[in-house]
């Protein structure tokens, strides 16, 4: 976890998403917990990103904003030697309680604490969500800078044109930090402004959304 002070204005959005998970940390892991076995679409591209990180050699996987851990677990039931890192201490606290044994640490996806080529791959799944798109740069730079060369990115988040102030639909009891909805050209264009080459780009209807996939290389 970084030690660096975050500015108070520019890193509010942070500070709203630490405290909405770290009140909602329980009743998210519980809301969440068997939710991959219930979307094949999102296994098929979990077992895609696993084939892929051990086709090229493996190596340790960061699963960044990981929250109480369910993806962390599941790439390790599929072989790869992936840990968790999450901005909420709570979440965290959630997650090793859950999966004993595994790694997980608190940490900000905008200060990664991680050496520069460190990581064979990186997923970020549902979490760049809260990310505002002026730090959306800086978010996918540091990505990049704790990718070995060739490393993987895989990317989840919500397609769509509006941010809504909460993510609560249908009676939902998410944590109340904004969600952006964003179009796959917008999040391949900023890629390639960081450097990473996309390579697939699949949408998909999981859980009630539209979900973007996009798997990148560094």
């Amino acid at each position: 976890m970084s030690t660096g002070r975050e500015d108070p204005e520019a890193e509010k959005w942070l500070t709203d998403t630490r405290a909405s998970y770290d009140a909602d940390a329980t009743s998210y892991a519980d809301e969440t917990r068997t939710l991959l076995a219930e979307l094949p679409a999102e296994q098929d591209v979990m077992e895609l990103f696993a084939e892929r990180v051990l086709a090229h050699g493996g190596g340790p996987v960061a699963d960044v904003g990981c929250g109480p851990g369910r993806i962390t677990a599941h790439l390790r039931h599929l072989g790869v030697d992936a840990f968790g890192i999450d901005l909420s201490p709570r979440m965290v606290e959630v997650a090793r309680s859950e999966h004993p044994g595994l790694r997980f640490e608190v940490g900000s996806m905008t200060r990664l604490d991680l050496a520069d080529g460190e990581l064979a791959a990186l997923l970020a799944w549902y979490s760049i969500i809260h990310v505002p798109d002026d730090a959306i740069g800086t978010v996918l730079a540091g990505f990049r800078r704790v990718l070995r060369p060739g490393g993987l990115l895989l990317l989840g988040f919500h397609v769509g044109d509006a941010t809504p102030s909460k993510p609560r639909e249908n009676g939902e009891s998410w944590p109340e930090s904004y969600v952006r909805r964003r179009r796959p050209s917008q999040m391949t264009a900023w890629l390639d402004e960081a450097g990473f080459t996309v390579e697939t780009h699949p949408t998909l209807t999981s859980a009630a959304r539209t979900l973007g996939v996009l798997l990148a290389r560094r």
